[in-house]
């Protein structure tokens, strides 16, 4: 199970280079002369592998940035100006021809059917030379022993080839671009034992190792295969939200015509018809009809939701009862679903500190282990001179220290942890949040659409002209906001065309219509006459028109949340836009003691940027154009799925379903992530310092050496696995052990 090189498993792919024209077609426009793409790099295998991809490619001029996806073996590439990047050539010049992703995600997974191939080949070789063995061992001598090692030999041959082609592919890649990997000593321990056992053999000896070899072998296939498998739990979040993608749909065009487009056609402002059974194939706004939608995906809650038009639907719900007519809001690559598979693919982007260190040591391995090998072959040859003891021992060695464990230590713990926040609707959009999370020790909510659910009702409608809502509604439907998105929903959009129509972070939305300047917001911005006012007002020209009153409903689990955070982190803040009244009624109802209300942007940055100057390493938790800046400025942060698009991209974590006790079980399992990643350094850093001096003063054969070494990477993996919940009860019931006392850390 080590980490590995380019060609490890597999050539990258049979596929031809994509050209930049490919490439173009298939990156995303980012806006402001930004684009990113999405490769498939079939060969990167190990922490080396992401620096050497990372580092060369943050070095083409024009990229903002590479992040690569071990689990998925994509790179993502953010470039600037019209010019794409070489990242093609580069990507090739280091050993790790690319593929666009959508290509390579079709088809069987042939590294997993090699693998098995490989185990299964190996496996068999193994059994049968070690019964030959058996033999030898107990006490064939002579012209028996020379035909039970000649058959062994015969055996072994076949299985070495294929079999360890896995390996001779990997090394000799490492090498002919110049650099080293750890199966590069494996290649040569594995050829030198069979090549000392073939010298035995043909000079009659009493000893041959073709079991050791073809048995080491075995084992590292079969840790190997493990990783793939466990990587692939990962990738299997993200493909099986592909399935729920639709190929495409039918769009109705200007003249009534009706036609089926594959899902990349399907631009916004479109107009696609949604049969019954259908699964709604982008981000849309419903035109026509009514039904009832199935919206796990999005909530997690099984219950339908009743849509009419006007209501806005996300890519992937499925459409129960009756045909529905929409409008497309977004294209396929920029819908909800989408973004959903970026970000479960994104789950071990980041590297942690204790990645870092895990690849620095790895990145040390070769150089270490031949010369550990080397001088244990020396020392050897100068205590007694038997050159044929003093190169078993070498070959032991060589074995022995493979560091597959530390390899292991973080990644797979970092897997496991995202797929049981997977489970419970909880997106990671950065590996290394993780750790970010654990270290956590304050929280900060944001109010509106954080602590509630974001989903205002006017109180005084009735008090209301209904003109004036009319303009309001028409304004309204220009912001994201949870209040202007209920005043939207209150009348039909009949009232003034607006122009030059700008949203202000915490303050409200201005458009100009017929002359005049209308501001739907906030009591102090919107009107110079109604500076003493509270709540939100429409005003014309500076002059009051209309108040809107409205109440906000507590988000499921806040009060709970909010609970089981404090007796892990002490006690929880509010910091929020809204009105001191509204902050301090609904602090009031989820049990929080510090709220400051009536927040600029720039106020709640400052505060966390305090509470940072003091030492403390903040969990911002909001949702919301005016939170982004906060969110980014956390130590760590999170935000609901409901959250404006700029807020859930800045935020580390996305939580898909109401409740609020997703947060205080994704620092559960940070934390439980972080003592198991310690743990497997301690578990990985023992076993080499045991190991080593053991096989360097000859008491280990090389059969046994590939036994321990393999052992050691199966407990590794075991030790993660105690992150996912012992029984359906203990997963199904998160929040209880929330609140119960931590043990001692």
């Amino acid at each position: 199970m080590s980490c590995c090189a380019p060609g490890a498993e597999l050539p990258a792919t049979d596929l031809a280079l994509p050209s930049d024209d490919d490439l173009r077609l298939a990156a995303r426009d980012l806006g402001d002369g930004r684009w990113q793409a999405d490769l498939s790099v079939p060969a990167v295998h190990c922490g080396a592998c992401i620096g050497t991809v990372e580092t060369a490619l943050g070095r083409l001029d024009g990229v903002e940035g590479a992040r690569v996806n071990l689990s998925t073996r994509r790179v993502s590439v953010r470039w600037k100006g019209d010019a794409v990047p070489p990242l093609v050539p580069t990507l090739a010049r280091l050993g790790y021809p690319p593929n666009l992703a959508s290509e390579s995600d079709a088809g069987p997974d042939r590294a997993l059917s090699e693998l098995l191939r490989a185990v299964a080949i190996s496996g068999f070789a193994a059994g049968n030379i070690m019964l030959l063995s058996v033999s030898v061992w107990s006490g064939a001598e002579g012209a028996t022993r020379d035909l039970f090692h000649w058959v062994s030999a015969l055996i072994a041959l076949p299985a070495l080839a294929f079999a360890g082609g896995i390996y001779y592919r990997s090394a000799w890649s490492a090498l002919r671009h110049g650099r080293m990997n750890m199966d590069v000593p494996i290649a040569i321990g594995i050829t030198m034992a069979y090549a000392l056992s073939l010298y035995e053999t043909v000079t009659s000896g009493p000893h041959a190792y073709f079991d050791a070899a073809v048995t080491l072998l075995f084992f590292l296939l079969i840790g190997r295969t493990l990783d793939h498998v466990m990587r692939d739990r990962a990738r299997a979040a993200v493909l099986g939200l592909t399935r729920l993608m639709p190929r495409g749909g039918v769009v109705v065009d200007e003249d009534g015509a009706r036609s089926y487009r594959p899902l990349e056609e399907i631009e916004p402002g479109m107009r696609v018809i949604v049969a019954a059974g259908e699964r709604v194939p982008v981000d849309a706004r419903v035109e026509e009809g009514a039904s009832d939608l199935d919206c796990a995906i999005v909530t997690g809650e099984s219950a339908p939701r009743a849509v009419a038009p006007g209501a806005e639907i996300q890519a992937g719900t499925l459409n129960l009862t009756g045909p529905l007519t929409v409008t497309a809001l977004a294209p396929a690559s920029g819908s909800f679903l989408a973004e959903m598979m970026r970000m479960m693919e994104a789950a071990e982007g980041g590297r942690a500190r204790y990645r870092r260190i895990a690849d620095r040591v790895s990145a040390l391995y070769s150089p270490v282990v031949h010369l550990t090998a080397l001088a244990s072959f020396l020392g050897w040859m100068m205590v007694d001179g038997d050159w044929h003891r003093a190169i078993t021992i070498a070959i032991a060695v060589l074995i022995i220290t493979c560091p597959c464990a530390l390899g292991l230590a973080v990644p797979i713990v970092q897997v496991v942890a995202a797929r049981r926040l997977f489970e419970h609707g909880i997106m990671v959009r950065d590996g290394s949040a993780m750790e970010r999370l654990a270290e956590a020790d304050h929280a900060v909510f944001d109010k509106t659409g954080t602590l509630t659910l974001g989903r205002p009702r006017l109180v005084n409608e009735a008090e209301i002209d209904r003109e004036h809502l009319q303009v309001a509604a028409a304004l309204a439907a220009y912001s994201r906001h949870p209040l202007a998105r209920t005043i939207a929903a209150r009348a039909a959009h009949t009232g003034p065309a607006f122009d030059a129509v700008v949203e202000h972070p915490g303050l409200g939305i201005e458009g100009g219509s017929d002359g005049s300047i209308w501001r739907l917001g906030r009591a102090s911005w919107a009107a110079t006459s109604a500076q003493d006012e509270q709540g939100t007002i429409l005003s014309r020209d500076g002059v009051l028109i209309a108040r809107f009153a409205s109440e906000d409903t507590v988000r499921p689990g806040a009060a709970v949340a909010v609970a089981a955070l404090a007796k892990k982190l002490g006690p929880v803040e509010m910091l929020s836009g809204d009105t001191k009244i509204a902050c301090r009624d609904i602090a009031a109802k989820v049990n929080i003691e510090r709220c400051t209300g009536e927040l600029m942007p720039q106020d709640k940055v400052a505060r966390i940027e305090r509470l940072a100057s003091e030492g403390r390493k903040v969990l911002m938790v909001g949702d919301g154009l005016n939170d982004a800046p906060a969110l980014a400025a956390a130590h760590v942060s999170m935000a609901p799925a409901t959250a404006a698009d700029v807020g859930r991209n800045a935020a580390d974590f996305v939580f898909l379903r109401d409740s609020l006790a997703a947060v205080p079980l994704a620092l559960d399992v940070a934390r439980r992530a972080g003592r198991l990643v310690r743990q497997n350094l301690v578990l990985a850093i023992a076993y080499n310092v045991i190991a080593v001096p053991i096989a360097i003063l000859g008491y280990v054969t090389p059969l046994v050496a590939a036994i321990a070494m393999s052992a050691s990477s199966i407990l590794v993996i075991a030790n993660a696995l105690r992150l996912m919940p012992a029984n359906r009860a203990e997963q199904g019931d998160a929040l209880t052990s929330l609140i119960a006392p931590e043990p001692a850390r």
